[in-house]
């Protein structure tokens, strides 16, 4: 059983999707503070307040011994916004690199084979070798 599991995990393809995976959290990471400290202040800019604090409060909280807000129930609708804007952006990026494989991959099977001779001339080729 050891064995076997040792062949399925140093399978080319598993290792593969191991390695995206790790490159793919780590570009996760990237774009997250992409968003969160670039576009999302650029855009509360625009709508003057800060994007990832955006709410839609449906219940509001009391404020306890502690001067703390408890009880509050929101739709933090700005950090989904966020989420989503994080999401179209790694699906972009994705789709630009698998566009990038998949022309690579026509310009190699676009490569003409090598031309050979036609089989006029290997016939023409067999008889002058007959001749002689």
């Amino acid at each position: 059983m050891l064995k076997e599991f040792k062949e399925f995990a140093m399978k080319g393809n598993l290792v593969d999707i191991a390695v995206g995976f790790v490159m793919g959290a780590a570009f996760n990471k990237v774009v997250a503070s992409f968003t969160g400290g670039i576009v999302s202040p650029l855009i509360g800019l625009l709508f003057d307040t800060n994007f990832n604090d955006l709410k839609h409060i449906l219940k509001e909280g009391t404020m306890n011994d502690a001067g703390e807000k408890v009880g509050e129930i929101a739709l933090l609708y700005g950090e989904f916004l966020t989420n989503v804007l994080d999401f179209i952006i790694v699906a972009f990026v994705m789709f630009l690199i698998v566009k990038g494989i998949n022309n690579m991959k026509k310009k190699e099977e676009e490569a003409p084979a090598p031309a050979g001779p036609t089989q006029e001339e290997l016939l023409m080729e067999i008889r002058d070798a007959l001749k002689k």
